[in-house]
């Protein structure tokens, strides 16, 4: 196992990833096991760690651009991050090619999740969905936010992926968050999750920081090139690739079965 193969191929994927506009947690773990035969525990340690990196950069991008609610995203996250440092250690009593099938099925979901997300009839109704949920009562946002970041932070900490289907929809459909400020403030949600999801796998022994190393400079390089091209491509080839990532990831995974 080259590292200069492995930084290839994490820029490469980096530009795809930017393309797409997606987190690509699943994708990294598929590569990580396909390609490279890392063991899946390290692949979801150092899945998780290298969003604390991405998701960071996009944090303060997106509230730098008002898409960011930051006190309703922090809170949301804070239980994430019990609920991601919980799941770890659930995630270490899972045998590995248990840990495979689970994890690749909810990669498959994440990819059905985006698909609804961006099909034309969720679409017609973000506008009525924020409308109906603009005013949430202190009382039922804080049970909400326990509850959602509880459940995404768990599914984070047990399959090392960052949640971002399941954060968006619950941000839109449950607070009744424009579709701009729910993409941004996932971001933010997912920086406490991601941190704590990533000292729990360290605890355990399962992050590689040498590996860490060259999947962050490898896809934050090149998710900054494709990120360039997202702009020229044609709305159905983004919608597309936003879709099949996480269905891609979850057939790499199955190919190390």
């Amino acid at each position: 196992m080259a590292n200069v193969e492995i930084l290839a191929t994490m820029l490469l994927m980096g530009m795809i990833l930017g393309f797409a506009g997606t987190g690509g947690s699943g994708f990294i773990i598929g590569i990580l096991l396909a390609v490279f035969h890392i063991p899946v525990h390290t692949a979801l340690g150092t899945s998780i760690a290298a969003m604390v990196f991405t998701t960071l950069s996009g944090s303060v991008s997106h509230f730098r651009e008002g898409n960011a609610r930051l006190r309703s995203g922090l809170i949301i996250g804070t239980f994430g991050a019990g609920g991601a440092y919980a799941g770890t250690f659930v995630a270490r009593m899972i045998a590995a090619e248990q840990l495979i099938w689970l994890t690749s099925g909810m990669l498959f979901i994440s990819g059905l999740l985006i698909w609804l997300r961006t099909s034309k009839v969720f679409a017609a109704k973000e506008q009525a969905l924020a409308e109906e949920s603009a005013e949430i009562k202190k009382v039922r946002f804080w049970v909400l936010a326990a509850v959602t970041g509880l459940v995404t932070g768990s599914l984070s900490g047990v399959f090392g992926i960052g949640s971002t289907p399941f954060i968006q929809l619950a941000l839109l459909i449950l607070f009744g968050f424009p579709l701009k400020q729910a993409v941004g403030t996932t971001m933010v949600v997912i920086l406490p999750i991601a941190l704590f999801g990533s000292i729990g796998f360290f605890q355990a022994g399962f992050l590689d920081f040498v590996l860490l190393t060259q999947v962050v400079a490898g896809t934050m390089i090149g998710s900054y090139i494709g990120a360039k091209f997202t702009k020229r491509a044609p709305k159905l080839l983004l919608r597309t690739a936003m879709i099949m990532t996480p269905i891609a990831g979850s057939l790499l995974m199955l190919v190390n079965t």
